[in-house]
Parts: C-alpha cells; sequence; structure tokens
C-alpha cells in the first residue's frame, strides 16, 4: 500500500467518525422539536436514544469476531450504509416505535464502525496504535462541537430541523464513495498455519493475569462510554434547567465540552506513547474528570459549568476509551477483532442502560443525573488504579509500552 493510499484511507475513517460524532448528539440536541413531532416528552426521546444501545449490543461481538475472519472493510462500508438508514429513517418517522427502529440502526452502524476501523487503524499504524485510536475520538468530538452550532443556527433561520440529518446521510455517502473499492484485511488471515505454530508462545497473553485484566478493561470500557455519554445527552438539559441558562448558553456548553475534546485528544495523541505510557492517562484523565463532575454537581452556576464542561471533555472525552481499548488489544493481540468488539460490547451496554437510567432520573430530579455520573466515574477511577498496579508490578517485557 502506497503512502497516499494509506492517507486516503485514514482520511476517510476519520471521516466517518466525524459524522459519527454529529449522530451522537444529535437526537439529543433536537430533543425539544422532536418530543412534539413524536407527541411525547423528554424521557420519550431518551428512550429512543436508548435504542441506540440496543443496536450496538445486538451486533458488536459478532462483527469484531467476524472481522477477523473476512477483513474490515465490508464492516466499515456496513457500518456507513446502516448510519445512512437511520440519519434519513429519523426524519420519516412520526411514531416513537418507527423512531425506535432507526435507533437500533444507529447502534448497529456504530458497531459495525468500531468492528473495522480500530482493528484497520492498529494494522495500518502499528508503531502509533493508542495516537491512531485517539484521533478516533478527536474527529467525533469535532462532530459533536459543530452539530448543536448547526441546529441553533437552523432553528435561529426558522429552517427544518430535519436539514441536520440530511447533511449526515449525505456526508457517510461521500465517504462510502471515496471507500468503495477499499478492502482492508486482517494480516492474520493469509498465514492461519503461522498463527496456529505460534499459539504456544503467545501463552502469556491468556494468562490469569491478562484474563484479570481482561475482565477490568471491560468493565472500564463500559464506566468512560458511560461518563462522556452521560455528560453528551444531558449537558444542555441540565444547564437550561438547573444553571437556568437559556437555551442557546445551555447548547453552548456542549460545544465547549466539544472543544475541550478536541484539545485533551490532540494532546493525547502527541504525547501518549511517546513521552507519557497508555496508563499514566487513564489514571490522570479519570481522576481529574470525577473532579469536574464534583465541582460542577456541587456548584451548579454559570462559571463553574463553563469549567467543568471543558474540563471533562478534555479528560473524560480525551480519548480514555481508546486508550483502554489499545491497552487490552496489547494484552491479546492476536485477536483485535474480538477484543475490540468484547471492549465496545461493554461500551455499547453502557449506551443501552444509561439512557434508561437517566430516564427514571430525570422524572425526579435532573440534578440528580449529574450526581449519577459522580458516582460512574469513582468506579472509572478505581479500574484505572487497579490496571495501572497490577501491569506496574507484572513482567517487564509485557507492560514496558504501557506503563
Amino acid at each position: 500500500m502506497t503512502r497516499l493510499e494509506r492517507f486516503k484511507i485514514t482520511a476517510c475513517l476519520y471521516f466517518n467518525y466525524f459524522v459519527h460524532g454529529m449522530g451522537i448528539v444529535i437526537l439529543a440536541q433536537n430533543m425539544t422539536v422532536l418530543s412534539r413531532h413524536w407527541h411525547t416528552d423528554d424521557a420519550g426521546v431518551s428512550l429512543v436514544i436508548f435504542s441506540l444501545g440496543i443496536g450496538r449490543l445486538l451486533v458488536l461481538y459478532i462483527a469484531g469476531n467476524l472481522s477477523d475472519r473476512f477483513g474490515r472493510s465490508f464492516f466499515i462500508k456496513l457500518g456507513i450504509v446502516t448510519y445512512m438508514l437511520f440519519f434519513i429513517g429519523i426524519v420519516l418517522s412520526h411514531t416513537i416505535p418507527a423512531a425506535y427502529v432507526c435507533g437500533i440502526f444507529a447502534g448497529m452502524a456504530n458497531s459495525f464502525l468500531d468492528s473495522g476501523t480500530y482493528p484497520a487503524l492498529m494494522e495500518l499504524y502499528p508503531k502509533n496504535q493508542a495516537s491512531a485510536n485517539i484521533l478516533i475520538k478527536a474527529f467525533a468530538s469535532i462532530g459533536e462541537l459543530i452539530l448543536p452550532i448547526f441546529v441553533a443556527v437552523l432553528s435561529f433561520v426558522k429552517l427544518w430541523y430535519g436539514w441536520s440529518f440530511i447533511f449526515c446521510a449525505v456526508a457517510m455517502a461521500i465517504s462510502l464513495v471515496f471507500l468503495r473499492n477499499v478492502k482492508l484485511n486482517n494480516p492474520t488471515q493469509s498465514k492461519p498455519k503461522k498463527v496456529e505454530k505460534a499459539t504456544p508462545v503467545a501463552k502469556p497473553k491468556t494468562s490469569k493475569r491478562n484474563l484479570f485484566l481482561g475482565i477490568i478493561l471491560t468493565i472500564f470500557g463500559y464506566i468512560s462510554m458511560a461518563t462522556f455519554y452521560l455528560i453528551s445527552q444531558w449537558l444542555t438539559k441540565y444547564g437550561s434547567e438547573v444553571v437556568n441558562l437559556n437555551m442557546v448558553h445551555a447548547r453552548l456548553l456542549v460545544s465547549i465540552y466539544s472543544v475541550g475534546s478536541i484539545i485533551g485528544v490532540v494532546i493525547s495523541a502527541i504525547l501518549v506513547e511517546r513521552f507519557i505510557r497508555p496508563v499514566w492517562f487513564m489514571l490522570f484523565d479519570t481522576t481529574v474528570s470525577l473532579i469536574a463532575l464534583i465541582a460542577m454537581s456541587l456548584l451548579p452556576i454559570p462559571g463553574i459549568m463553563y469549567i467543568g464542561s471543558f474540563v471533562i471533555g478534555a479528560s473524560a472525552a480525551s480519548g480514555v476509551m481508546q486508550i483502554g481499548l489499545t491497552v487490552m488489544s496489547n494484552l491479546f493481540p492476536a485477536t483485535k477483532g474480538r477484543i475490540t468488539g468484547i471492549y465496545n460490547t461493554a461500551g455499547g451496554l453502557a449506551s443501552f442502560t444509561i439512557p434508561v437510567f437517566t430516564a427514571f432520573i430525570s422524572k425526579t430530579s435532573i440534578h440528580n443525573i449529574m450526581w449519577f455520573d459522580v458516582g460512574i466515574a469513582v468506579i472509572g477511577v478505581l479500574c484505572s488504579i487497579i490496571v495501572f498496579i497490577v501491569l506496574k508490578n507484572g513482567p517487564q517485557n509485557t507492560t514496558e509500552k504501557l506503563v
């Protein structure tokens, strides 16, 4: 593969996640108009958001395994097509059940993209795996930053809200055109015998210690997704109802959060692996995000919210979930697709369950949603501490690139 071909493929893979970033917040940012359109309330829209988690869980583990066997490009293209079905389907939906089905498509699309893209980038850039994966989060964050501004502009000039969905569908179609002839295969596919002969040498990778770390990192996959997913979905509502900001300034919180995420991702991509090991980043980011969430919960005032939104974006949404995946993939390097499936299934479980929890919590108090996120962040810090201690005290040959 030439350098130009690799650049073209990489650009398209990251562009997909730019659109995915828009997809993450597009329902929440249109919550008010969609609730009227579907004749429901905010809790009803939250349950549609909940359907994304169902779709993600339905196919993620299977897609990860099949990605190891049949290559990465098929699942990337399948993810693009399925995302187009979601964006177009939402604007055509007039009822909660129809919207729910479209939400399931969005979750499936996310899973297909993850199953193909994460392993593909680790294989395209074997010496910079963590940085390559972290940049996925950067492009998703840019999408999260631009979408609220786009929605606000449409609302200000009194244009149809559906243009935001149509824009995303067209963007995905353009990416599909550029990737139509691209083939990305698992490097181990063409050499199955060598993989079998090498299996005895790989015994340390399936040790009890690594299996234990795999469990902890899977839990971390759930927690890291839950922490920033909850913020991205409820920050605007929290700002308007608890902090008493008008809708323009409440939406601005999400943009500030996204700016923090972009800056955090860029810093992480520059420093991780070159100067600071991935597990140090895990521990630092989870601790900082916990402090920010506590401050935002204790002091819901504009100044704290603006600062806290930036800090939580720069820590919890700076690629820490991708770093966790990279750490776990290095523990089980022969099955990156399967590990991606397991790890992101945990993240999918978060996107499946968090909207359910918050739908019930929102009926009592929006403020309690932030305290709920604090509790989740505490577990994330504990997971990071466990991984750090175990890897720090482990054999040097398995930890030298991680701690």
